[in-house]
């Protein structure tokens, strides 16, 4: 293999790393959105429930559990969000003189640029994998959020209603199926 082959290779690696970090932080940036905005809902107002019967309305232990899991996911994307930042970080800035590299290429912005592999592999594998960890479980307890939001505007799990049924069924099978799908894809990348 020549060394212009070992340099594309280095390169290609380099970017997509570097293209991986950038969807985490933009996919993370809209989940903490979200889950502010869940934050500032006011699941305790009697007028924002559509529960008729008293025996199907969620307990104030269920409007807890909605702010905390809020809080949690909030706080579990923002940790992935920064350490793929971090990770961007390093990859991007050359050890010796602290610049970032960046190919300007005439036009308003600029595309990233290897730098030849600074960076620690395992590091940056490990890195990569606590901030995939801290997505996952960011989605995990925005799903669980929105498990007790629909409990707390259509009724509880308890009573089993047409409309929390219909709410809650396509979320459970889709939000893990999407969540087994983005690990097996994540073991395979490291193993490849």
């Amino acid at each position: 293999m020549s060394q212009n082959n070992v340099a594309r290779n280095r390169l290609s690696s380099t970017t997509v790393h570097i293209m991986a970090l950038d969807g985490t932080l933009n996919v993370n940036s809209l989940f903490m959105f979200a889950a502010f905005l869940g934050i500032a809902l006011n699941p305790a107002d009697p007028n924002s429930s559509l529960v008729s019967s008293a025996a199907c309305a969620a307990s104030s232990a269920v409007a807890k559990h909605f702010v905390e899991f809020h809080v949690y996911s909030f706080t579990s994307f923002l940790f992935s969000s920064l350490i793929a930042s971090c990770l961007k970080l390093a990859i991007t800035t050359d050890a010796k003189t602290g610049r970032i590299h960046r190919n300007n290429n005439g036009g308003g912005g600029g595309e990233m640029q290897s730098i030849g592999g600074n960076v620690n592999l395992r590091l940056l594998q490990g890195g990569i994998l606590a901030s995939a960890g801290g997505s996952i479980s960011g989605c995990a307890f925005l799903t669980a959020a929105l498990v007790d939001l629909v409990e707390i505007k259509l009724g509880t799990l308890a009573c089993w209603g047409w409309h929390t049924a219909a709410a809650l069924i396509p979320m459970l099978i889709l939000v893990p199926s999407a969540l087994v799908i983005y690990i097996g894809l994540l073991f395979y990348a490291f193993n490849r």
